[in-house]
């Protein structure tokens, strides 16, 4: 059975999609390589999440209801921003810690200031505004693609029948987007493309005929489109997952392993964007997600192996937050997201040290106060891929 929604598009009905089947045991380094219990992981991670979302008010949330309504929303303070980035990763946190409440509220607030009801962005959502939901600025396809696979993981975990929101649908809704934007606006006379490239299935750096050629590797989740092939049955995402893969591969600096933080399709690096930053470091988590959900490319060992191999060059602990391809340092400061995407990437290498590397996302703490937004959700994220909870649903 199909449904018409609001953009009068034929979609899959919620019941139409297919179960997502991700691996039958999650590793767990805290407890398997580090010797943590249960329980310590247990208590790690509730504490984590409660000063995430709920800790002192000028220093460590970054998760904000609205008061007399069902929204809320996440604050980038160092920006002054609300980003599609951070509502797909708290709707991730949430979803996988099975916080409800707080999942539906970020997504009733995505729905009703970020999406766009008309115009040549309609059914996109909009990202870099402030809390008042007004300066909305672009689409970035990383904010929507962690949404997307929120909402299927919702879906899966809860159903779509059991509340006010049908999660399957408006993963459908937003999916069929992304894929057909093109045909939704009867062209790109607009500007707006489809999210991803129909002939490499890569992802745009940004919807808009200007990022012609242009991608980021942080953005390309092969893990995430094997699960929608699996959803949809569209082979075009299986397709998008092997791109992405051998994407990476040309992306990476063969020696260094670092990743740039934007290239044109080919893998090479665009002028002005040739180097290793924030930006990169989500890279590593996708890459690890990749590992432990599916495993289908040796190169990701390789690569965690040549990244670790790099970093411990520089010291673990002392390494610094950017860098040239090559390896030169482009700054002296440390940055605590850095530590913790390395850590990530400790449970794909097998390079003897990587215990070091999973053992300082346990003891560094988050940033806080204006850094409290990155540094909080990638510590987040982090603590759940290497206790085995970043989990399909």
């Amino acid at each position: 059975m199909t449904t018409v929604d609001s953009l009068g598009y034929d979609r899959m009905s919620s019941d139409e999609l297919s179960p997502l089947t991700g691996p039958r045991e999650y590793p767990n380094a805290f407890r398997d390589v580090l010797g943590k219990t249960d329980e310590e992981i247990a208590t790690k991670i509730e504490d984590s999440f409660n000063q995430l979302f709920y800790g002192d008010f000028n220093n460590t949330p970054i998760y904000y209801p609205i008061p007399g309504t069902d929204q809320a929303y996440i604050w980038d303070a160092y920006h002054r921003s609300v980003r599609t980035e951070g509502i797909g990763f708290g709707m991730i946190i949430t979803v996988e810690l099975g916080k409800r409440d707080e999942f539906d509220r970020l997504w009733q607030y995505a729905k009703a200031i970020l999406q766009p009801t008309s115009g040549p962005y309609q059914g996109y959502l909009m990202s870099w505004c402030d809390a008042s939901g007004t300066q909305k600025v672009c689409v970035d396809p990383f904010g929507l693609q962690q949404i997307a696979m929120a909402l299927f993981f919702a879906h899966g975990r809860w159903g779509s029948d059991t509340g006010t929101i049908d999660y399957g649908l408006d993963a459908i809704t937003l999916l069929e987007v992304m894929r057909h934007k093109e045909d939704l606006n009867g062209g790109v006379d607009s500007g707006v493309t489809n999210t991803f490239d129909a002939t490499t299935k890569l992802v745009y750096d940004f919807p808009n005929v200007s990022a012609a050629d242009v991608t980021r590797p942080s953005i390309e989740m092969p893990a995430y489109y094997d699960l929608w092939a699996q959803a949809m049955g569209d082979s075009f995402w299986s397709e998008a997952a092997a791109s992405a893969r051998a994407h990476w591969q040309v992306a990476a600096h063969p020696s260094t392993g670092l990743i740039p933080t934007r290239t044109h399709f080919d893998g090479t690096p665009v002028l002005y964007w040739d180097f290793f930053g924030s930006e990169s470091y989500r890279t590593q988590l996708n890459l690890a997600l990749d590992h432990v959900w599916f495993g289908v490319d040796p190169w990701q060992v390789e690569e965690a192996d040549r990244l670790l191999g790099f970093f411990s060059g520089q010291g673990i602990g002392q390494y610094p937050a950017l860098y040239k391809l090559d390896g030169a340092a482009l700054n002296a400061t440390p940055e605590s997201a850095l530590i913790f995407m390395n850590g990530v990437t400790g449970l794909v290498a097998t390079t003897p040290d990587r215990a070091d590397y999973i053992e300082a996302v346990w003891t560094t703490p988050p940033g806080t106060k204006e850094a409290r937004y990155y540094s909080g959700l990638l510590h987040m994220l982090s603590l759940l891929t290497l206790s085995g909870q970043f989990r399909v649903y």
